[in-house]
């Protein structure tokens, strides 16, 4: 019998490869989406569908439950500022008044916990479109610069310190200072800022949070974030390799080397 697998779907495309990878592997799609994050679109790429507000987890779960899901991922983005309109059912209120701390991986953490009470087990949605992990490397044309190197050995351990309070995963840096930190705006927003704030030069470092749940919220560029750099006029990028989704990576790295972007891409031990 043909197994269905779940989808708790946020914006963008990943969903959707997402939803082609299982189908293409001969299983069902079942997709929860969320008002006001979640693509039309992207419910298109289901067997089942559902648009559910933010804190809907009872009928998230009973859904799944009557269509046979008993694995299901996350997939997609969930604008930080739009989920402060959270509307919690019974379920996830009772879940969220129970933490200590609200933060990202926190409330993840939780809400994987509460799904897989239920038999639903949360698998990664990078394992079912291994394609998308960044290989090891210098991704672009241009290698860094020493001065580059310089900024990333010094903007890395403090992004992995800053990650370990649960606040953000993208840090700007320029000649050995702090530009911009990541909080509730996201990377976008923090990108346009280090920009106008460090001016042209400016190194961005964006990585795992450390002892984040890998199964969600794992890093990711796109031809947004390379579009953003280069109008901000940065020099760098560096993330982790294994561990970060990069999006349409064709397009973004010829837009990258027609600008003099250096993308390079290191291992989680790197110091």
């Amino acid at each position: 019998m043909q197994e269905s697998i779940g989808i708790i779907a946020g914006g963008g495309q990943f969903p959707r490869i997402v939803a082609e990878n299982i189908r293409a592997a001969g299983h069902g799609v079942v997709i929860c989406g969320f008002t006001g994050h979640t693509d039309d679109s992207t419910l298109a790429c289901a067997d089942a569908s559902v648009m559910l507000h933010l804190g809907q987890l009872g009928k998230m779960i009973s859904f799944f439950k009557k269509h046979g899901v008993v694995r299901a991922c996350m997939a997609g983005s969930i604008s930080k500022p739009k989920a402060l309109d959270f509307r919690p059912d019974w379920r996830a209120a009772r879940l969220v008044f129970s933490l200590r701390r609200k933060g990202d991986d926190s409330l993840l953490r939780a809400i994987i916990g509460e799904i897989e009470k239920d038999g639903i087990k949360i698998v990664s949605s990078a394992e079912l479109a291994q394609g998308l992990l960044c290989p090891e490397g210098v991704l672009t044309l241009r290698r860094p610069s020493d001065k580059e190197w310089s900024d990333i050995r010094y903007g890395w351990p403090i992004a992995r310190s800053l990650g370990s309070y649960d606040i953000g995963q993208c840090l700007v840096v320029r000649e050995g200072m702090v530009i911009a930190v990541e909080c509730l705006e996201g990377t976008d927003a923090t990108l346009r800022r280090g920009g106008e704030l460090g001016g042209q030069g400016c190194t961005a470092i964006k990585i795992v949070k450390p002892g984040q749940d890998e199964r969600v919220d794992l890093p990711s560029i796109g031809l947004a974030t390379i579009r953003n750099l280069v109008e901000g006029h940065y020099a760098a990028l560096a993330v982790e390799s294994g561990r970060t989704l990069f999006f349409d990576r064709e397009e973004a790295l010829r837009l990258a080397d027609e600008n003099g972007l250096c993308i390079v891409a290191l291992p989680p031990d790197f110091e």
